[in-house]
């Protein structure tokens, strides 16, 4: 499942919660929201599966366009010599594989530039969700142990020290 739809689904289970009276807090199905972190758990390995997927694209386009600069710089070299060769026109030659080996390098360098800009991105918006993943279950961890605490009641360390209902109702 997507963590992203998890996400969602645990956002629902607090909406869903009961109010606690006086607090800002919640009382939520302890079992519901294990289950959805448990799936988040699974999640999120895949979201880094997807992440490093893009980051071998990356690598892969980055290959692809080393080697059609390699081939542009090849022809460029070919056409150079096949120039030189011609009397009256070297100066053209050399001047025409500069502005070819030139462009080569610079679409090489575009499609490099291209190809960080997006895993950046991708990767920056999973960092996103990933913290607001993160944050949710800490803020849910959270609720559920200050409800937890609500819930203990201290025991008197002497019982006859505190008055019991019956003396408090004869005074």
């Amino acid at each position: 499942m997507d963590i992203l739809q998890l996400i969602d689904r645990l956002e629902e289970l607090f909406n869903d919660g009961k109010p606690i009276p006086f607090t800002h807090n919640v009382a939520v199905d302890e079992d519901r929201m294990l289950d959805i972190i448990d799936q988040m758990r699974i999640a999120i390995p895949e979201e880094v599966k997807k992440a490093q997927q893009l980051l071998s694209q990356r690598d892969r386009v980055m290959a692809q366009a080393q080697e059609e600069a390699n081939r542009t710089l090849d022809l460029a070299r070919e056409k150079a010599d096949g120039l030189i060769k011609k009397d009256g026109i070297v100066q053209e030659a050399q001047r025409r594989a500069d502005q070819v080996l030139s462009q080569a390098r610079a679409d090489a360098e575009a499609t490099r530039h291209e190809a960080d800009d997006y895993v950046f991105d991708t990767l920056d918006r999973l960092q996103v969700e990933l913290e607001r993943s993160l944050n949710q279950v800490r803020n849910g961890m959270r609720a559920l142990e200050e409800e937890r605490m609500r819930r203990v009641v201290p025991v008197p360390s002497n019982p006859d020290s505190a008055p019991s209902e019956s003396q408090s109702e004869e005074k």
